[in-house]
């Protein structure tokens, strides 16, 4: 996911299980606009051939909507040979990106600790001059003096309960994204929602859907070092278990515009899962396993009076590793992108790619905390952060994926 004209390029991963070298241009799909995504080598994994759509299902069958196997097989594709390995090729003809296409059946095993910590290893930058990013199309302030990002303190579940990673496989390898787990309004207080940015799902107009997505609430909750989570369990690393999204939605705009470079689409940048657990749970929903969630604000204010801006995530680019959570708070700014696109939040914040998706919290028009935006884009040499402002179309988003589930 490459940024804004590259902001953050997508980072190859160094994995002790990789058979063959990424693409050294890694910059390109799986940059989608980003603060990218972190890639490293998927190499050989673990996982077992077992899968279901859902949690529910109880067999290893892989149930696929009539209208979306057909247009797999009309395609080539052979849906029941994907647990299998299937879902590696990524021919370019073959490539579900429409809206109504999204399908990640459940390779249970398939986040294992290695692959999951592995994800988020950098390597290298890419990226422009911060004035390409300017000019005279719409409105855009000064570019704000950088925030240095604080570590939240362990345990992350008691200090930032809704944060958590989301992991999908892409052409390049293995990456990662930061998102936030957000109520439902057909179930509440039993949400099984996540929000990331769109270029975490859906590589925007040369792509398609991601592969394999999957989050784990509160990761590294015990804020292990890198070097402690070498011998980690699975528990350890994923306390709260991993959630595979069986569906996913991003904006017309973002599946039509998103861009690696030039910051197309980056208005339009989030997406919003509906997740279940891996292994079948024990019956509650993502929100009652972490026991919270948080509101979305569609009708947040002008950036110009927004007093206060908080921004989560696990950041991987260098100074950053990956494993551990930080925060920035800052006074926004504004960012224009296309005079014709929405007006962005912009932040001082040193928060480096693998952020991208985290959740953004200021106060609501309720007077309560509630997520205004996402990480979208930041420059490759750090110091800021942008985030689409959520209006009718992320409404749009989010409503159609509530409604969708709303009888389950």
């Amino acid at each position: 996911m490459r940024p804004i004209r590259p902001l953050f390029a997508a980072r190859r991963g160094r994995s002790a299980r990789r058979r063959t070298s990424p693409v050294l241009g890694a910059v390109g799909l799986a940059t989608a606009l980003a603060l990218t995504a972190t890639a490293c080598d998927s190499g050989d994994t673990k996982a077992s051939s077992e899968s279901s759509p859902s949690a529910s299902s109880g067999d290893d069958k892989i149930k696929i909507p009539d209208d979306i196997r057909d247009k797999l097989k009309e395609r080539g594709i052979d849906i029941d040979k994907w647990k299998n390995g299937a879902w590696k090729n990524w021919n370019r003809d073959d490539w579900l990106r429409e809206a109504n296409e999204y399908i990640n059946p459940i390779i249970k095993g398939l986040w294992d600790p290695d692959r999951m910590r592995d994800a988020d290893d950098p390597d290298k930058d890419k990226g422009v001059d911060d004035n390409d990013l300017t000019g005279d199309q719409g409105v855009t302030d000064p570019t704000p003096a950088p925030v240095n990002a604080k570590a939240v303190q362990a345990a992350y579940h008691d200090n930032a309960p809704t944060a958590g990673k989301v992991f999908f496989d892409a052409p390049e390898g293995t990456m990662v994204c930061s998102a936030t787990v957000v109520e439902d309004p057909a179930h509440p207080g039993k949400s099984n929602l996540v929000w990331t940015a769109g270029h975490c799902v859906h590589a925007g107009k040369k792509g398609g859907w991601y592969r394999n997505i999957a989050f784990a609430p509160a990761y590294n909750n015990a804020g292990k070092t890198a070097a402690e989570l070498q011998n980690a369990t699975k528990q350890e690393i994923a306390p709260y278990g991993v959630w595979w999204g069986d569906w996913a939605q991003t904006s017309q705009q973002w599946i039509e515009k998103g861009g690696e470079t030039g910051g197309d689409g980056a208005s339009y940048d989030y997406a919003v899962i509906h997740v279940t657990p891996e292994k079948g749970g024990d019956g509650k929903s993502l929100e009652e396993t972490v026991g919270s969630a948080l509101p979305v604000d569609f009708n947040a204010p002008a950036v110009p009076k927004v007093s206060s801006i908080t921004a989560t995530g696990y950041p991987a680019a260098a100074p950053y590793d990956g494993q551990t959570l930080y925060q920035c708070q800052d006074k926004p700014g504004r960012l224009s992108i296309a005079k014709s696109d929405p007006t962005m939040y912009r932040i001082g914040c040193t928060m480096t790619g693998g952020s991208s998706g985290g959740g953004w919290v200021a106060t609501g028009s309720d007077g309560k905390p509630a997520l205004v935006s996402n990480t979208s884009i930041g420059p490759v040499t750090s110091g800021w952060l942008a985030g689409p402002r959520l209006g009718p179309v992320a409404k749009g988003v989010y409503d159609s994926v509530s409604k969708k589930f709303a009888g389950q």
